[in-house]
């Protein structure tokens, strides 16, 4: 018999699972979201600020999609849940019955209680709301200072320095995004980002963002009692899940809302996918948060089959993940922790211009590998998850490394230099 499946969060998770729950039943399904009407890639919000595309080539949909596959969505905004009544309750008054609830309620900016924190030039950026804000708000602007290390402090810093507009880089870390990134690799990009221009300066921490008396930002104060003026700030220290309006109900939350292998909450009807979740027991080798496109993609996947009858465990597999800094991209397959862990050494080989690398971590016992890095180095992810998954030790990967080869025909090849 259909039931009514309502998903809260339109991003790839929540829109995974409106998908593949059409592919696999005819259930009524209804998606809200207050931030848009249609799924869109956030990853690109950036080219679109940098005049490299239109907001509508963000959509890889159509919008005829939607109807075509029975999937109604309303952009609105939910005020509160009513988990003993199945109902959501939107603005102005409008309510909505469910017979299942799906949260992929997403990510929110953090901010940590700075003095001027809501000041006018004073934003993050996840939503479409911030890219219109700071389309506005750095229009004829000169200079910018972003708070926070890490890949939205460096996306940002691209997105500003395409608009000429100086920018001042400030994180707390001595090595730039410590908390991910080994020593070597830290600095790599440290040179990347300042060879675009950018201000970058560690160990800084701000202690208040001044107003200017009208309700705009004027500067920023640091722990060193320097005074950084500037017409913008960018808060860019990390997410955290999207949670705020579940909290005090029934719903069990911790730092997410907390779900088991299957991802069903503690309330029978409801299931968590996406950034918003927190796992109680993690996969082997995974966090209990993790923010990334391809794993909200898996879960939304996972629980489609789970709602329509085919109860179904969520199975990430081996970790990876890429992004990019200014001209380098970087790819990480496996664990690659800052520091190396008990039982484990390191192979590292650096270009000597000090803009290409390539870790590869393995057990020091038997030389099986654990992990992959790659910055400026385009690897095939299939081969590198296979050795990986087929513990090929060190010796045996760096025999057969140039199968890892992304595009031979187009690139330098560095293989021999590694081998």
């Amino acid at each position: 018999m259909p039931k009514h499946i309502c998903i809260i969060g339109n991003g790839i998770a929540g829109i995974t699972a409106a998908r593949h729950i059409r592919k696999l039943s005819d259930h009524k399904i209804t998606v809200i979201s207050a931030e848009s009407k249609y799924f869109y890639s956030r990853t690109a919000l950036m080219y679109v600020y940098m005049g490299h595309m239109k907001l509508e080539h963000t959509q890889p949909y159509e919008n005829w999609f939607w109807d075509k596959n029975r999937i109604e969505l309303i952009q609105n905004q939910v005020e509160s849940i009513d988990f003993k009544a199945n109902k959501i309750h939107l603005k102005d008054n409008e309510s909505i019955s469910y017979d299942e609830l799906v949260l992929a309620t997403g990510s929110k900016p953090n901010i940590f209680g700075w003095p001027g924190q809501h000041l006018a030039g004073v934003q993050g950026l996840y939503s479409i709301q911030d890219l219109e804000k700071m389309e506005s708000t750095t229009k004829n602007i000169k200079s910018a200072v972003i708070v926070g290390g890490g890949l939205i402090g460096v996306e940002m810093a691209e997105m500003l320095i395409s608009r000429k507009i100086k920018v001042t880089f400030l994180a707390r870390e001595s090595n730039f995004w410590d908390n991910v990134l080994p020593m070597e690799e830290g600095r790599l990009t440290e040179r990347e980002i300042k060879k675009h221009g950018v201000d970058l300066r560690l160990n800084t921490e701000i202690t208040e963002i001044v107003d200017d008396e009208n309700g705009n930002v004027k500067a920023v104060k640091t722990k060193q009692d320097e005074t950084i003026l500037t017409e913008f700030v960018g808060l860019t220290v990390g997410v955290s899940p999207n949670i705020t309006f579940l909290k005090n109900t029934d719903l069990e939350v911790n730092r997410g809302i907390l779900v088991d292998e299957n991802l069903r909450t503690n309330l029978k009807n409801v299931y968590a996918i996406g950034d918003c979740v927190e796992h109680r027991t993690p996969p082997d080798g995974r966090r209990n948060i993790e923010q990334i496109w391809y794993t909200g993609k898996i879960m939304g996947e996972t629980l489609a089959k789970t709602l329509t009858g085919n109860i179904s465990k969520y199975e990430p597999g081996i970790f990876y993940n890429s992004a990019k800094f200014f001209d380098i991209e970087y790819s990480v397959y496996g664990n690659i922790n800052p520091k190396l862990m008990e039982g484990e050494d390191s192979f590292y080989w650096e270009n000597k211009e000090g803009n290409k690398c390539l870790r590869i971590n393995y057990a020091t016992d038997n030389q099986v590998i654990t992990g992959i890095h790659a910055f400026g180095i385009r690897l095939r992810q299939s081969v590198c998850i296979a050795w990986i998954r087929d513990k090929k030790r060190l010796d045996e990967v760096l025999v057969e490394i140039e199968k890892a080869n992304f595009n031979p025909e187009f690139t330098k090849n560095y293989f021999k230099e590694i081998k």
